[in-house]
């Protein structure tokens, strides 16, 4: 574990450089991951280098193995799509199950090729890892190579805010060994919690089209997979919102005043989804709010959009 003042240095928001990165998604559990694949790779101070397809088990999959596949398809379908990015990400993909134990991590592509970099990085500049989805990539790298420790920084969508009656939220869930190994290794970890914090980065389907519908092949894409999600998810008579989740990772990485954090003791898992707390913890950093609307103008700007 690193000690307090390197963490807490590990710890500061990015801000102001050129950020190395790598992204591990579940692309095709839902519809917003294809919004934080593009956002990521159309961001100028992100340098996205690889992307690791994550497992998932819901109704859009048949296995942890079958959503992972399905995933890795999707990352490059939306990379396909991309015009404007002249040195796409290497794509793996990541695990075919979830973890058994805390320490028994899962062998995948994905793994070898996060514990590589992380091992290749200067030990003053680490590599970020966005998580937006169940983290058993990551924390698989984690367990099977603890020394990667002291080379990135995790920024993981997963769990509630810290007031919310329990942190049963899907990324956190499916594989709570693999969550808890985010908590308790002492990785620098920055936390987006779902309910309460990120459920601010609401929009629709008119609002996507309005400022995506010229902003052509990816833009018209992704306004169609957010209109049939929705359809097939929301009854026809209410509102139709949809949260867009996972953009709120990459929107800290591209500007952490977007979404403001404060430094916690990183909390206990248990069992059954909920967090209990120890003040004699190491330190993580967790987002309290963010900023939905420059969130949303910056990722329509870079999308193509002329209406702004």
């Amino acid at each position: 574990m690193l000690n307090h003042i390197t963490m807490l240095k590990r710890l500061e928001p990015p801000q102001g450089r050129t950020i190395d990165m790598v992204l591990d998604t579940d692309t095709y559990n839902e519809v917003d991951d294809q919004f934080a694949l593009a956002y990521a790779a159309l961001s100028p101070n992100l340098n996205l280098q690889a992307v690791y397809a994550a497992p998932y088990l819901n109704d859009r999959s048949t296995s942890p193995a079958d959503g992972m596949e399905r995933s890795y398809q999707e990352i490059l379908h939306i990379l396909s799509l991309l015009e404007n990015c002249e040195n796409p990400p290497q794509v793996f993909r990541g695990s075919q199950s979830f973890m058994s134990a805390a320490d028994k991590p899962v062998a995948s592509p994905a793994m070898d090729d996060l514990i590589a970099r992380a091992l290749a990085r200067p030990d003053d500049d680490p590599l970020y890892v966005a998580a937006i989805g169940c983290p058993v990539n990551v924390s698989s790298a984690i367990v099977a190579c603890p020394a990667i420790l002291d080379k990135i920084v995790v920024v993981w969508l997963g769990g509630n805010a810290r007031y919310w009656p329990h942190s049963r939220e899907f990324n956190l869930y499916q594989d709570v060994h693999a969550s808890r190994v985010l908590f308790d290794s002492g990785v620098p970890l920055v936390v987006l919690p779902c309910q309460g914090v990120v459920t601010h980065l609401a929009t629709s389907v008119q609002e996507l089209d309005h400022y995506l519908g010229d902003a052509g092949g990816l833009g018209q894409y992704l306004t169609e997979i957010v209109d049939a999600y929705t359809l097939t998810h929301q009854e026809i008579t209410t509102v139709r919102s949809k949260v867009i989740w996972d953009v709120a990772v990459i929107a800290y990485l591209v500007n952490p005043q977007w979404v403001p954090t404060n430094l916690y003791h990183a909390p206990y898992l248990q069992d059954d989804c909920r967090l209990s707390f120890d003040d004699a913890r190491h330190f993580m950093r967790e987002a309290w709010t963010l900023d939905r609307d420059a969130i949303y103008s910056d990722l329509f700007q870079k999308l193509g959009t002329k209406r702004y």
